[in-house]
Parts: structure tokens; sequence; C-alpha cells
């Protein structure tokens, strides 16, 4: 008979004067965007990963361990990583190599990206699947014109010679569907990230929507198609200054404190 395993403890890192406050600032938000997928019902068991990039030339990520579900994850149980994936912070949960070698190579070639955010939702999956890709359907599929990359499949990602090809893939776009699959989304910000991917997730579902009528389909013209990426961009009709993402992630953020807090422990 096999010995009973002893449940898994998780250290707190506490926020404290040791704890930049940058830092505990971007777990606290990458937390939320945890909780908030789960609500969406975006996560998958324990799979899939949403990582961010801290300040520094050193380009240590924070990311999720593997082995906790969304609604359990919170700002001091995240992982802080180096860019071999090696835990910097004392834990008992690692991340995995499949979500390393995604994540780790979109972050060194582009250090510009703040958040990459990677799910496979059922409707993401079927869109991934379909060999036209994404449709200029809809107002929301319309806003990744010409900045959605495809990836093709080689199977679950855990050789590292698979980086270079994700990179070479993705090039200069912020987006990336990636075959057979899932989505990715990038971001300055976690913000930026989240609000894209719940754009990008809808647009799958709405597309499915759409050809499952079986009704002729009026596309737009390719000149509607190309300006609407720079109007969703930019659109602010109280003229705050805040760039797409960032009043719509605080929003949601004030949703999950309506529901539970505990995302900011």
């Amino acid at each position: 008979m096999s010995e009973k395993k002893e449940a898994i403890q998780f250290p707190n890192i506490r926020r404290s004067n040791d704890i930049d406050p940058v830092e505990w600032d971007l777990r606290v938000k990458l937390a939320a965007a945890f909780r908030l997928a789960h609500h969406f019902n975006w996560d998958l068991l324990i799979y899939n990963f949403i990582s961010v990039r801290l300040p520094g030339p050193e380009g240590h990520l924070l990311i999720n361990p593997y082995g906790l579900s969304y609604d359990e994850i919170c700002a001091s149980n995240l992982l802080k990583i180096d860019k071999e994936g090696n835990n910097l912070v004392e834990h008992p949960l690692k991340t995995t190599r499949a979500g390393f070698i995604i994540h780790g190579a979109i972050h060194d070639a582009r250090p510009e990206i703040g958040c990459i955010m990677h799910v496979h939702t059922p409707a993401a999956s079927a869109v991934c699947a379909m060999k036209e890709g994404l449709l200029p359907l809809d107002q929301e599929a319309m806003v990744f014109t010409d900045r959605l990359a495809y990836h093709e499949l080689e199977g679950i990602p855990l050789g590292l010679d698979e980086r270079a090809r994700i990179v070479e893939s993705l090039g200069d776009k912020p987006f990336m569907i990636l075959r057979n699959h899932g989505l990715v989304t990038t971001g300055k910000t976690v913000g930026q990230a989240f609000s894209y991917m719940y754009f990008l997730e809808l647009a799958c579902r709405n597309q499915l929507a759409i050809l499952s009528t079986g009704r002729e389909i009026n596309v737009p013209s390719r000149k509607i198609a190309e300006q609407v990426p720079q109007q969703f961009d930019t659109h602010d009709p109280q003229n705050t200054g805040h760039e797409f993402g960032e009043l719509q992630f605080a929003a949601m953020m004030r949703r999950l404190d309506r529901m539970d807090q505990s995302y900011r422990q």
C-alpha cells in the first residue's frame, strides 16, 4: 500500500520592505487576471499560464505554479522565475516546461511585452482548428485585423528548439493563434493582455455562432476591417488618457473585489 502524501503547504510572501512595491502591484494584478479567467470559464484544471515580466534587465517573470487551480492563486503564491525557469523564491511548486517554453521565449525576444496570456477554451480550440483561422465577421474579430500571427502545431511544447519557431511565427505581432491548440495575447500591462484576450475569445465564440446559422453571411469590406483596430485601441470618449485595457481591467478588478478579495493576499 502506497504511503499517503502530505498536503502541499504554500508559503506566503508577505508584503513588506523586502518586496518592491512595483512587484507587489504586479503580483496583485496578475492574481486578479487568474481569478477573472476562472470567473469567465477560461481555465483548464491546473493547465495554461499567464505571465508578467518584472522591471529590470534580468528578465525575471511572475507566473502561476503548476498544481494550483486559477481560483487558488493569490499575490503571495505566484512563482518568481529567471530566464531558465528556476524559482527565485522558495516555493514547493514549479512552473512546467511547456509553460516556460511559450512564455519564456516570447518575453526573452520581446522585452517591450509586459504580460502574456494563453488559453484554450472550447470556442478558441474550434477556431484554432479551422483552416481559415479567425474570420473578420464582426467587430470583435476585426479588432485583430493584420495583428494576428499563426504558429503550426508541433505537439505539446516541450522542446527548447520550438522556442525560436514560436518567436519567428509571432514576429512583431501582439497576438497569435496556436494552430489546433489555443490563443495567445500580449500587452504592455496585465490589463491590456487580459482585455485583448476577452475580445479575442469572444470573437471565437461569435464566429462559431455566426457560422452555425447556415445563413448567407455579410462580410464587411477590407477597408472597414483595417480601420477597426486603430478605432478600438484609441476610443476614449471621456478623454481620460488611459491606454486600452486599463479602464476595462480596473472595472473587472472592482467586480472581483465585490466577489472575493482573497486574490490580494
